[in-house]
């Protein structure tokens, strides 16, 4: 198959992705407009004309601005692919660098941020513009900008030796590097796991341990009752940043850590901060994450395992313009190839998402020994977020991780007790 051909057919890969992600957006803004005068009869008597009227708008303003910023993003792709630009990048810094694994990283990092220039201000008019008519956006320009130098001089921290490992066993490991390579990634995804709340998550947010009284008192009751080791319950201040609210669990282990958005105490009961709780350990409880881990990893390994039969596919690298066969070069093809595999992969990998998701809901009531705590919870959740009530049921099963709320709350209705 000659390079051109090739090029078409994935360009054609890229069209359909892009027609079809604009097709089901269209679907669920029709969707939303068409059940705009009416409150659904599954939210009747929950919650007001005025927030829902607030949730249909701040949908509808969202939806058309991802149409907006996809198809920004659809034509600078294709701009990039088309032009030969990943070849002519590599020929330019070849002016300056010998070629090599510092090459290869270097080439990386530069094409990632020349790739990610276009999201720049459309992340910008969403934060400042969108979020912030909506009552959203607690960030000052200040605080973004801080954030986005933490982040570029993280970077590189994490970046350089995730890909010193991987072209250092690309290069020394044989055949069979794809095998080394699929374990490194895995031991160092790991490591930062155990180092994001400690060193990493202060960087950007403060943490600091719930105080002593019932609240605290029932949340460790719960995690004791349900044999859920934790170092501690921390409150972040989500409220710098976003209006919206949050709850997880961060670390492995016996170092795991229950994080509290500092918004979501404000705006939840204690039986209802319970609840979300309870939902949490769930999962973990219900093995959804060492379930999730496993897929990861045998997704992961079967990536690299297609990389290593593409290294020496010569028409490849010369549809993407590059002049040899570098590790660079197969990195940012698999970068732009996995795009759309992935999002026509996505109904299956929500689909699953979802079952979780029941799955935990179910536990969470058994935990606290009642279904409205978890309803009302996710009720205010949802009101308070202006979550769209209405999805296109097409659109839900390409988007959605989470079950449709309407759908959630009859499920929760019917769990056992």
């Amino acid at each position: 198959m000659s390079s051109s051909i090739l090029l078409m057919i994935i360009l054609a890969l890229f069209i359909a992705e892009f027609i079809v992600s604009w097709f089901l957006s269209i679907m669920n803004l029709n969707c939303t407009i068409q059940n705009r005068t009416k409150i659904p009869e599954a939210f009747s008597g929950t919650i007001t004309p005025e927030t829902y009227e607030k949730s249909v708008s701040y949908t509808l303003v969202k939806g058309r601005f991802s149409l907006l910023s996809s198809s920004v993003s659809f034509v600078f792709l294709l701009l990039i692919v088309m032009s030969g630009f990943p070849g002519r990048l590599e020929n330019f810094m070849l002016n300056f660098l010998p070629e090599g694994t510092l090459f290869s990283i270097l080439y990386i990092m530069v094409f990632s941020i020349i790739f990610s220039l276009p999201s720049i201000p459309l992340n910008l008019y969403s934060q400042f513009v969108i979020e912030e008519e909506f009552g959203f956006n607690k960030t000052s320009l200040s605080l973004y900008l801080s954030d986005t130098l933490k982040q570029l001089i993280l970077t590189p921290f994490l970046v350089i030796p995730l890909l010193w490992g991987l072209f250092f066993f690309m290069d020394k490991s044989g055949a069979f590097w794809w095998i080394y390579a699929s374990a490194f990634i895995i031991v160092f995804q790991l490591f930062i796991l155990l180092l994001y709340p400690v060193l990493i998550a202060p960087l950007f947010n403060k943490f600091k341990p719930l105080e002593d009284g019932p609240l605290k008192t029932r949340l460790l009751g719960l995690a004791e009752r349900t044999g859920f080791d934790t170092r501690g319950i921390y409150v972040m201040d989500g409220s710098r940043r976003s209006g919206h609210s949050n709850a997880y669990f961060t670390g492995l282990g016996k170092f795991r850590r229950i994080v509290l958005f500092d918004t979501l105490i404000e705006s939840l009961s204690e039986d209802q901060l319970e609840a979300v709780l309870a939902h949490e350990i769930g999962h973990n409880r219900l093995k959804h994450i060492p379930k999730r881990l496993l897929v990861s990893v045998l997704s992961l390994t079967g990536i690299l395992f297609i990389t290593s039969l593409c290294l020496n596919w010569e028409a490849l690298f010369q549809a993407f313009a590059f002049s040899g066969q570098g590790y660079h070069s197969i990195l940012v093809i698999l970068m732009f190839c996995s795009t759309p595999f992935s999002f026509f992969l996505s109904p299956l990998s929500h689909f699953w998402s979802r079952k979780h998701e029941y799955e935990a809901d179910a536990y969470a009531c058994k935990a606290v020994q009642n279904n409205e705590s978890l309803a009302q919870a996710l009720l205010m959740l949802s009101s308070e977020n202006l979550s769209n009530l209405t999805p296109h049921k097409l659109y839900s099963t390409f988007h959605y991780g989470h079950p449709v709320l309407s759908e959630r709350l009859e499920a929760i209705g019917k769990a056992e007790i």
